[in-house]
C-alpha cells in the first residue's frame, strides 16, 4: 500500500519502485554520506564558533546511529571515495535477463543497499527488507551484497 499524492494522482510505492517526479534524477546519499558532510560541517562550524541548531544535532545522532560505514581511524577523503566508489559500482551495477534485456538498480535500492549491515546479510534478508529486489535473480543480489561487504570490509580495517 502506498501513498496516494492527490496533487499528482501518483500512487508511490517503494516495493514496486513507483515514485512521483520529483524523484527523478536525485542524488541520492547513504547515511555514511551523510554523516561525512555533518561532521565537516559541524567542523566548519566549531573553527567559526557557531552553535549547531537542535535540527542538526538530530540529524547527527540519527545518522551516526544508522551509520554502518565508519572508521574514526581512516582519512576522511579515503571514507568518501570507497563510499563514492561504491554507489558508483551500484548505480552502475547491470544483470542481464533472458532475451538481451539489463536490469539496473533503482536509485531508492541503490541508497537502501548503502544503508544495510551487509556483512552478515543474505539474499532472502535483502530482499525481505527492499521487497523490489525481488526482481532480480538471487546470484544478482548475492554478487551486490559481496560488493558490499568488501566495500565495508575496507572501510572498517
Amino acid at each position: 500500500m502506498g501513498l496516494d499524492d492527490s496533487t499528482t494522482g501518483v500512487n508511490e510505492n517503494a516495493g514496486e519502485l513507483q515514485f512521483d517526479t520529483e524523484f527523478e534524477d536525485i542524488h541520492i546519499l547513504s547515511n555514511a554520506q551523510v554523516a561525512i558532510i555533518l561532521q565537516a560541517s559541524a567542523k566548519t562550524a566549531e573553527n567559526r564558533d557557531e552553535e549547531l541548531n537542535e535540527v542538526y544535532r538530530k540529524t547527527q545522532r540519527f545518522v551516526d546511529r544508522f551509520n554502518t560505514m565508519t572508521n574514526p581511524e581512516k582519512e576522511h577523503q579515503e571514507l568518501v571515495d570507497e563510499l563514492d566508489n561504491l554507489q558508483e559500482a551500484l548505480t552502475t551495477f547491470r544483470k542481464e535477463i533472458d532475451e538481451g534485456q539489463e536490469m539496473v538498480l533503482h536509485n531508492f535500492e541503490v541508497a537502501a543497499l548503502m544503508n544495510l549491515v551487509a556483512t552478515d546479510m543474505n539474499v532472502e534478508e535483502a530482499k525481505s527488507l527492499i521487497p523490489s529486489l525481488s526482481r532480480f535473480p538471487d546470484s544478482a543480489v548475492d554478487e551486490i551484497l559481496e560488493l558490499i561487504k568488501s566495500t565495508m570490509i575496507r572501510i572498517v580495517s
